[in-house]
């Protein structure tokens, strides 16, 4: 009788969970990333494990997932997944791209562990561009105490922005990227308690640096740090203790407009380009000087010369062209009347001399 007790509960759960991730048709979820903001979205059990009403989710069911673009065997370039383990909830996180801009459909499986059964979702994602203003204001700040898995929830990430507002202007700030410290060539950290992996949180806002970040930030702050000594940081931390950053890998970036480069690269060579062709027609047609001109500073001896010159060539080459002479035998080929043939003209050999005028 204390078998049959203990076995009926245990067939309960077991049926309860051979429920879960059975089903054919894959649920459909649509999601708005934004261009140049950062995009989480969490793979719970709950979401996937579909158990009847009455019986509850264990937390112990070991889940794990695989997501791809629809047609692909891999995840689009901007996107990224990672699970700290099957107890644990999956994350799909990146930061789109202009050329992202567009439709995107995820499909996603669910396998559980324990009753090897499996189920789909699809995430359709529709990308497009942010409103309010631009963030011209770009920060870039190393945590060194946590794993890229705890500031992917919504709550790290908002009191992460909620310290940092002490250290910049009064303005709204936004996050835009997060990246794992492993995926910009860290290491794994050694299995002791304490030790994480890292991860690069980035900011922006519409507001300028504050001159406490200009400072850290520095190429002063930046030798320090080379020399093993601390950063130049002129303010209260305010990120502290919930968050330790590496105030020496801190970076700031202000956005850039390149339609000024752009003008000056075209226009610039334009003017140039300009300025030589009127330069160039000035010359040739405003500072010509003219046959009167030529005429009178050339001395009467000299044109008379010259005309004379002309004039003789001319008539000589009239000459020329109108003369009926016929041509001298000498130039002529030799002719044999009887044979037809033709022979070159017979020289007498007595009379070249043995040593030819070199010329």
């Amino acid at each position: 009788m204390a078998a049959t007790l203990i076995w009926i509960p245990l067939l309960v759960v077991s049926t309860g969970l051979l429920a879960g991730l059975v089903g054919t048709e894959a649920q459909e979820t649509t999601l708005h990333p934004l261009v140049g903001r950062v995009f989480v979205h969490t793979l719970d059990h709950e979401a996937f494990l579909r158990l009847a009403e009455h019986v509850a989710v264990p937390p112990s069911v070991p889940v794990t997932y695989h997501a791809h673009l629809q047609g692909h065997p891999d995840l689009p370039r901007w996107l990224r997944y990672t699970q700290r383990s099957p107890h644990h909830p999956g994350f799909l996180y990146g930061t789109a791209t202009p050329e992202d801009r567009g439709r995107q459909v995820i499909e996603v499986t669910a396998y559980n562990r324990d009753s090897f059964d499996t189920t789909q979702q699809s995430l359709v994602l529709l990308i497009g561009d942010p409103e309010g203003p631009l963030l011209p204001y770009q920060a870039e700040f190393l945590v060194r105490s946590h794993d890229v898995e705890e500031v992917l929830p919504s709550t790290p990430a908002s009191r992460f922005l909620t310290a940092l507002r002490g250290l910049w202007e009064p303005g709204e700030l936004q996050l835009l990227n997060i990246t794992s410290a492993l995926d910009r060539g860290g290491r794994v950290p050694l299995p002791i308690e304490g030790r994480k992996e890292g991860v690069y949180i980035k900011v922006g806002s519409a507001s300028p640096f504050s001159t406490c970040l200009k400072m850290v930030a520095s190429p002063d702050s930046h030798a320090r740090c080379a020399q093993s000594q601390p950063p130049l940081l002129s303010c209260y931390d305010t990120l502290a203790p919930h968050f330790r950053v590496d105030w020496c890998n801190v970076s700031l970036a202000t956005a850039r407009d390149f339609l000024t480069d752009a003008l000056i690269t075209l226009l610039v060579p334009l003017l140039v380009a300009l300025l030589l062709t009127l330069l160039l027609a000035y010359v040739m047609c405003c500072r010509r000087e003219g046959r009167l001109k030529r005429d009178q500073a050339t001395s009467d001896i000299q044109m008379v010369h010259h005309c004379t010159i002309r004039g003789n060539t001319e008539e000589l080459r009239q000459m020329a062209a109108s003369r009926d002479v016929p041509r001298p035998l000498s130039t002529l080929p030799m002719f044999n009347v009887r044979t037809g043939e033709r022979l070159p003209p017979q020289v007498d050999s007595a009379q070249v001399p043995l040593i030819l005028d070199q010329h």
